[in-house]
């Protein structure tokens, strides 16, 4: 393939709104209201838990409140991975036996077909593909890691799961070097800004009432201040993810964690017939600083991975900008998982953040007392894991009401977890600096090492975090 020279785009919030473009803008809140529900936040959780809402209690009056616009966030910034990782499953395990953690897995892995279903239902285009998730491994390290991963999912009752020969793998998609690999069928490639923005059109035709450029400075019980008045409410639900810390009180609640990405140019035939990928499953490996990647609908390559980690003082990013070093090692990345791809060039670079408890677990609130709910601390998994948590909060909502009884979603581990805040300046920038700079030396190290175990550091930084 010959190398094209082209200026890559770099920030404009992501590649996913330079090919569908921004929607107009909605208006901001014109003055203090009095409502059923106020959902802070105009991402997937906000948006699904409006719309779950809704349809199974229609007369609810839903004003849904957006500081920018609606996916400005992670969830108009992702990789378009819709699958059915969950976030502290583990943790979940050891606090409330491992049957309620498989409770847990089981709604995750039904979640991807929901997803599906819906998009289909209320007419989302979204370019969703059912082709499942492949993660690899190129190391012996990464080998162990990836069996034992593979053994704990089967644990926790994902029968379907395929563990692959380094042939086998090979055959869905040729990434350089790999030794082995394992695939599920509970994933599916989308194009997150389609499902996004159908999904707010959705939940307006159902009559939700969403304000953009609308900034929720505090949350307090049974209401939501902002510069143009405030909301008043039965229910108020956070579900702000990484930009919750620009919320007045809420800080240390979640980590902002950057995430970027990179897409290339569309690739010629020739080089899809060098690559594979002809099944277009998500794509992942057994890093520490670990890689994810999609093959688009315009048959282009979508890869991300950690940049600058952490801005001090929980600081987020405005339009995904995104640094040339990081921009260079997610292209070295591609290159080294597929040469043939080589000579490609790269569209567009940009970054993001996801939200990240300080015990890594993903959790659904609510307080009966004051009327606050909230939802996230996905760690990167939130495409699905979002509408997880919408159901999770309506059935909360619904039995808190007197509207409905509790079912099994209430009943699942995450439910009311209790949130650890994180360390304050500059402890928690020293410490996330210091340990993605010690998973990184890992990475090197096992990638240029023979040895089938993973790298001393790095389980080290493993107990630190809390991973």
């Amino acid at each position: 393939m010959t190398t094209v020279s082209r200026t890559t785009v770099n920030g404009g919030v992501s590649f996913w709104y330079a090919q569908s473009g921004r929607p107009a803008p909605r208006d901001p809140l014109p003055g203090d209201t009095t409502v059923d529900v106020c959902i802070v936040g105009g991402g997937y959780t906000g948006l699904w838990t409006a719309y779950y809402l809704k349809k199974a209690l229609p007369s609810l009056r839903i004003t849904v409140l957006e500081q920018q616009f609606c996916g400005y966030g992670a969830s108009g910034r992702n990789g378009g991975w819709l699958y059915n990782g969950i976030a502290g499953r583990g943790r979940y395990a050891r606090l409330h036996g491992h049957d309620a953690a498989a409770a847990l897995q089981h709604a995750m892995n039904r979640t991807v077909d929901e997803v599906v279903q819906v998009a289909a239902a209320e007419g989302i285009e979204a370019e969703i593909h059912q082709g499942g998730v492949l993660e690899v491994a190129y190391t012996p390290a990464q080998l162990a890691r990836l069996l034992a991963f593979h053994a704990q999912e089967v644990g926790f009752g994902e029968h379907d799961r395929q563990l692959l020969s380094a042939a086998e793998s090979a055959q869905r998609i040729k990434v350089a070097g790999t030794l082995g690999g394992t695939w599920t069928p509970h994933g599916a490639r989308i194009h997150p800004v389609k499902l996004l923005q159908g999904l707010a059109s959705v939940v307006e035709r159902l009559g939700v009432v969403v304000h953009e450029s609308t900034a929720v400075t505090e949350i307090g019980p049974r209401r939501a201040v902002t510069p143009h008045g405030t909301v008043r409410a039965d229910y108020v639900l956070r579900c702000t993810e990484g930009f919750t810390a620009s919320v007045r009180g809420q800080k240390r609640t979640w980590l902002p964690m950057n995430s970027s990405m990179v897409v290339t140019e569309p690739l010629p035939p020739e080089v899809w017939d060098e690559i594979g990928w002809q099944g277009r499953e998500t794509l992942g490996d057994m890093a520490h600083a670990y890689m994810y990647a999609q093959r688009t609908a315009d048959d282009r390559i979508a890869i991300g991975g950690r940049g600058v980690p952490y801005r001090f003082g929980s600081r987020v990013d405005n339009d995904g900008r995104t640094q040339a070093a990081t921009i260079a090692a997610l292209r070295e990345l591609l290159v080294r998982f597929f040469p043939a791809a080589a000579g490609a060039a790269i569209d567009h670079a940009w970054s993001g953040v996801l939200g990240v408890p300080r015990d890594w677990c993903a959790a659904v609130e609510l307080d009966r007392s004051t009327g606050l709910g909230s939802a996230g601390g996905y760690v990167g998994s939130g495409v699905a894991t979002a509408n997880l948590a919408a159901r999770t909060l309506r059935d909360l909502i619904r039995l808190d009401s007197g509207e409905g009884r509790a079912t099994e979603l209430t009943a699942l581990p995450w439910v009311n977890h209790p949130v650890r805040r994180w360390e304050p300046e500059p402890f928690r920038w020293i410490g996330v600096h210091g340990l993605y700079a010690v998973y990184r030396g890992a990475d090197r190290r096992e990638l240029s090492g023979a040895r089938a175990s993973t790298d001393w550091a790095a389980r080290l930084a493993d107990r630190v975090s809390g991973r």
